[in-house]
């Protein structure tokens, strides 16, 4: 894990927020500043091998930059790129960077959540033995996470003040290619370098 960002001192309880972010969004950040309720820190995290995508859009050097920006003036939310892409290769570089008396917990939508509990790891009950390493934090995506019962101790719902239902950053990509009103749905910060990044195919 190689941060970008760190911010001060050593949580007891740190959420980890992975993502492409081809961009960051308005939702990413909600994400974000509701886990704070729960945890002390949230280390954004870019992986450098994504498990089910490939880099396209922005590059990885031009996520980083836009992450460096919208997070700008957040004290409790750091920047970290990792090696891997999967949430258990995630929460191992977290333990080795933050030691063994910070406890994990990932945020993430509906969504996510689904999409790494019904993960082929190769083996069965893979997910249910991560869980033991880490804690999820869940916020409603079109719908409500329902864990099943025996995962349900690890497992926390994040409320979110507004709907995010509609807020990707493949919406953001769409509505650019066309040529539809978009700048709502990121950070301020952002927007100009968003415009130069997607508009231009880059």
């Amino acid at each position: 894990m190689e941060f970008v960002r760190r911010a001060s001192g050593r949580p007891s309880r740190l959420g980890i927020l992975p993502g492409t972010f081809n961009p960051i969004t308005v939702a990413h950040l909600a994400l974000g500043r509701a886990a704070l309720s729960r945890v002390d820190e949230v280390v954004f995290a870019l992986p450098r091998i994504l498990p089910h995508k490939e880099y396209t859009g922005a590059s990885f050097e031009e996520r980083v930059e836009m992450l460096r920006a919208a997070l700008a003036d957040e004290p409790a939310f750091s920047i970290a790129a990792t090696d891997r892409g999967l949430f258990v290769e995630i929460a191992e570089e977290c333990r080795a960077a933050y030691g063994e008396g910070a406890g994990l917990w990932f945020v993430c939508g509906r969504d996510a959540a689904e999409r790494i509990a019904n993960w082929d790891y190769g083996e069965a009950g893979a997910f249910a033995g991560m869980l033991r390493r880490f804690n999820l934090l869940v916020a409603s995506r079109r719908g409500s996470y329902q864990p099943p019962p025996e995962l349900e101790s690890w497992v926390t719902p994040l409320i979110l003040p507004d709907s995010f239902d509609d807020v990707s950053a493949t919406e953001v990509r769409d509505r650019i290619a066309r040529g539809e009103p978009w700048e709502h749905l990121v950070p301020a910060a952002i927007a100009g370098r968003v415009r130069e990044i997607y508009s231009t195919g880059g």
